[in-house]
């Protein structure tokens, strides 16, 4: 008679880190490449999410999280919420982008919540957008990606040096103010007037996962936050040690 013999799987002894306002996954995915395991969290369905996700408001879910002691499974936070200065929209609109509510409050409710957290924590916006510390900005040229697409990243409980700037090597193909001008990036947001197609967008921006336009305009380049990751590991590493 065959005996069955169970498989012993190894324990997954990557620390956890929790991303809230995941959209499809952008960000998701350069943690889990610096070696996290992730959680999304977004107020509308995101099936083209690659990891394990939950459907909820995103701070209403760290504040229960937080309420039940539950947090604590969570190595670090990252948080992409939707833009503010620069993106006003009416609370009719956002509900209709699947952000729920009024977005003008979210930060500071926001970092409340993450400060109370004890984690280290990455608020992600647009470059100049919104009333966040600009203590590391990133761009596409830094990475050797096709679009620019610069963004600054707040980090609370951790800090990782301000990589170097390169000079961009030329213009963001399209049409500007009526004149067509060619370059080695693409415009990966709205559609028309030599806007990137979707093949192109995914190529720039290294994200094959999802075909969606909206999912890939919103979306950081996994590159940012696989840096960034990289650097709250051997964080992680340094302070276990300590201990």
């Amino acid at each position: 008679m065959t005996q069955h013999v169970p498989i012993r799987r190894a324990a997954d002894h990557r620390p956890a880190l929790l991303d809230l306002f995941s959209c499809a996954g952008g960000a998701a995915m350069g943690y889990h490449r610096a070696g996290f395991k992730v959680t999304g969290v977004d107020i509308v369905d995101r099936p083209n999410y690659p990891f394990a996700f939950h459907r909820a408001d995103a701070l209403e879910y760290l504040a229960a999280l937080i309420a039940s002691g539950e947090i604590g499974q969570y190595a670090a936070v990252h948080a992409s919420p939707p833009c503010q200065a620069g993106c006003a929209l009416t609370v009719g609109t956002n509900a209709s982008r699947g952000w729920g509510r009024d977005h003008v409050q979210l930060i500071p409710e926001l970092r409340t919540l993450l400060d109370t957290t004890g984690l280290p924590y990455v608020i992600e916006q647009p470059n100049g957008k919104a009333p966040v510390r600009a203590d590391v900005r990133l761009c596409g040229e830094m990475f050797g990606l096709g679009v620019l697409r610069h963004r600054v990243f707040e980090l609370g409980r951790w800090t990782v040096p301000q990589p170097a700037h390169p000079r961009h090597r030329g213009y963001v193909r399209g049409y500007r103010h009526g004149i067509y001008r060619d370059g080695p990036y693409v415009a990966a947001y709205g559609a028309g007037g030599g806007k990137a197609t979707i093949p192109e967008m995914q190529t720039a921006m290294g994200i094959t996962w999802t075909e969606v336009r909206e999912e890939l305009t919103e979306a950081i380049p996994p590159a940012y936050t696989q840096w960034l990751g990289t650097h709250a590991r051997h964080r992680l590493r340094a302070t276990a040690v300590a201990a």
